[in-house]
């Protein structure tokens, strides 16, 4: 433990697995308060041995659900957005459903959360959110990704928005934006495909490997440490060289 987030309280969406789980753990390590919450409680079970303070079962999209989870956490200093959900297809394959979940919970449940929590951070002088945008939407257009592609873009004009409203209020907002990562939600997608789904993903990297959770967890770290004290308003790419 090097203790970067030492003293401060976290939040954390979409912790039972991936990109969430990671962070979850890495801000634990660091010295933070951490509050774990997913949909999906028994995958959260073991994150206290890891030193996670509290889990707690939060639907994202439930926005009374998390006003009342603002509430009964009280202030904290970090937030971070992981809930999100990739949708394969293209405008064709896109029904309105399809549109208004994809919609729902990956720009929705941001809005929900920063506006539950950002009265508290304010009240305690400031904090830093940190939002799971993607590379793809944001920086280079990704086949098959038509609504979540959409999405993603969104998170990155939201994060740009939240970070320049507040940004004289000792509130920094950032988004990440990772290429392929080798989550369990990523790994289901391989397997759809069939035999050599993985290396299909696999080679489309130029590094010619998959990232993991782990290393989108350090970049996270760091923006949420005051080591980025004077970064606000940006999308970190993270993606192995994909849009380059």
């Amino acid at each position: 433990m090097t203790d970067r987030l030492k003293g401060k309280r976290a939040f954390v969406t979409a912790a039972a697995a991936g990109i969430g789980r990671a962070c979850a753990i890495a801000f634990a390590r660091e010295g933070a308060t951490v509050i774990a919450t997913d949909l999906n409680e028994a995958a959260m079970a073991d994150l206290k041995s890891y030193g996670v303070k509290e889990t707690h079962k939060l639907d994202a999209r439930d926005t009374a659900a998390v006003s009342a989870m603002a509430k009964q956490v009280g202030n904290i200093n970090v937030l971070l957005n992981a809930a999100g959900f990739v949708h394969n297809g293209s405008v064709l394959e896109c029904s309105e459903d399809d549109w208004d979940f994809s919609f729902d919970l990956n720009v929705k449940s941001m809005h929900r959360t920063i506006k539950a929590f950002l009265p508290g951070m304010l009240a305690g002088g400031g904090g830093s959110i940190v939002n799971v945008a993607s590379a793809a939407g944001v920086f280079k257009a990704a086949p098959n990704r038509y609504v979540y592609s959409a999405t993603k873009a969104a998170v990155a004009a939201l994060t740009r928005a939240v970070a320049v409203d507040f940004i004289t209020k000792g509130i920094r907002c950032n988004c990440i934006c990772p290429g392929t990562i080798e989550t369990p939600s990523m790994l289901d997608r391989a397997a759809a495909l069939g035999a050599g789904g993985r290396e299909m993903f696999v080679s489309r990297q130029p590094m010619g490997r998959l990232g993991t959770a782990e290393e989108m967890a350090a970049l996270v770290v760091y923006l949420a440490s005051d080591e980025s004290s004077f970064t606000t308003g940006v999308a970190h790419i993270a993606d192995g060289g994909w849009t380059l």
